[in-house]
């Protein structure tokens, strides 16, 4: 009896990874359900981000502005990529705040969906908490500013009612690196799990045989990559100029 009973819970976690990956074209020797259960896959998760709005961004000073932007804009297109559930708020923004970053609207145009509010914490914004209840994810991963203040409250907050919580660090800014770095440090002590942005896109890709996003996420990365970027842009170049050379000779 125990045998089938384990033979049964096999068969389960087969049939959940096979849904999970099923927009991709996998290896066939892989499988994706030997992964630790914290690791991140397309179906598992919400991305929430707060409030990554041009007032909040003026006083950031953890990180310079168009690295924070872009970090930002790798993971939102991202989370439009892969189709995760993605959660976006606002605190005041038209009295005060002003509009989130152009690299959120470009993948979510339509600013009906975000969630505006008064509270610093989203959590104490009923509201926000239906939006997180309806997804059904337990794992949320929050990214968003100011990091000692919407992102800390938010997410010590989910992980007193049970959720697992990611922060990506480098998509998150403070008004000083230390208030970013004690503000991580007080998320990641409760239980927090830390990781970045470029961590974030490549953790729910994660095999480059998954050929249907393998343009898209190449063109992410070139676009917001950095250096990692650029070097895909550079081998592709490359790559190309060599051909070209191979067909006149």
């Amino acid at each position: 009896m125990k045998t089938l009973k384990l033979t049964i819970v096999a068969l389960l976690i087969s049939t959940v990874s096979f849904a999970q990956w099923t927009q991709y074209n996998p290896n066939p020797v892989n499988e994706p359900s030997n992964a630790a259960e914290q690791v991140l896959n397309p179906t598992n998760h919400t991305l929430i981000l707060i409030d990554h709005e041009g007032q909040m961004a003026f006083a950031v000073e953890s990180q310079p502005i168009e690295e924070l932007r872009n970090n930002t804009g790798l993971i939102t297109g991202a989370s439009k990529l892969f189709k995760v559930p993605t959660i976006i708020t606002t605190v005041a923004e038209k009295q005060f705040s002003g509009p989130v970053f152009p690299e959120i609207r470009e993948y979510y145009p339509d600013e009906s969906t975000y969630i505006d509010r008064t509270t610093m914490n989203s959590w104490e914004d009923t509201n926000f908490i239906k939006a997180v209840e309806a997804t059904g994810k337990k794992k949320l991963v929050m990214a968003g500013l100011w990091t000692e203040v919407c992102i800390n409250l938010a997410a010590l907050s989910a992980l007193e009612d049970g959720y697992e919580v990611y922060v990506i660090s480098d998509a998150s800014g403070a008004v000083s690196q230390e208030a970013h770095d004690m503000a991580m440090t007080r998320m990641i002590q409760a239980g927090v799990i830390p990781m970045t942005s470029m961590q974030y896109l490549l953790e729910i890709y994660r095999d480059w045989s998954r050929s249907d996003q393998y343009i898209e996420v190449n063109e992410l990365a070139k676009r917001y990559g950095g250096a990692y970027g650029l070097g895909i842009d550079y081998i592709k170049t490359m790559q190309k100029w060599a051909k070209e050379d191979e067909k006149k000779n």
